[in-house]
């Protein structure tokens, strides 16, 4: 991911989760990008992240407005913060 700094991960989970917050993200004009440290792993020969959870990253400056869409989505995913 270039820029790495630029962007704050928003949400953690399953694939199809990630997907669809990713589609709500974009109906709100907010760019995402997925990292999939598990799959990375697989393709360079070694292990690295967990099965099934995928990270959601969105730029700094939308993460608070992409966070509240997250929270509402996922509420149970959030309940410990």
């Amino acid at each position: 991911m270039s820029e790495e700094g630029a962007y704050r991960n928003v949400y953690t989970g399953p694939e199809t989760n990630v997907q669809y917050l990713q589609e709500l993200f974009t109906e709100k004009g907010i760019e995402s990008r997925i990292r999939n440290e598990f799959e990375a792993g697989l393709r360079a020969g070694f292990g690295g992240g967990l099965p099934g959870q995928v990270q959601l990253f969105v730029s700094k400056e939308r993460y608070d407005e992409a966070l509240k869409i997250a929270r509402s989505t996922f509420p149970k995913d959030y309940k410990d913060e």
